[in-house]
């Protein structure tokens, strides 16, 4: 079964509300609204993102944003606020790509960036 597929609006809309969900379950929904979601969601999530990379990491900043407004990153920076590899950053990204079917690393310049 494809990851579009095992979520609806409703039920990733209840565990989003949920008081005690896991943390991983409520990372799916969420990841499911920002792909599959009614773009008014959506855009709450993304501005709700934003304030919170600007919070926990303060020193990381979009290199751009795409013609949807989401913000483009550099890995390699990334992969540093992160605290972890770039390979490591790479080898997500080309998970979620295969995952879901959407490229998520573009090229910008010389560095690979990502949104």
């Amino acid at each position: 079964m494809q990851f579009k597929d095992l979520w609806d609006l409703e039920s990733a809309m209840k565990v989003l509300q949920h008081d005690t969900v896991e943390s991983k379950l409520w990372a799916e929904a969420v990841e499911w609204l920002m792909l599959y979601g009614p773009p008014e969601i959506q855009q709450l999530l993304l501005e709700a993102s934003a304030t919170a990379t600007n919070s926990s990491f303060p020193g990381l900043t979009p290199t751009h944003f795409s013609t949807n407004g989401e913000p483009v990153y550099n890995v390699k920076e990334l992969a540093e606020s992160l605290g972890i590899p770039e390979e490591e950053v790479q080898k997500i990204l080309a998970e979620k790509e295969n995952a879901h079917g959407t490229p998520l690393l573009t090229p910008f310049k010389t560095n690979e960036t990502v949104h």
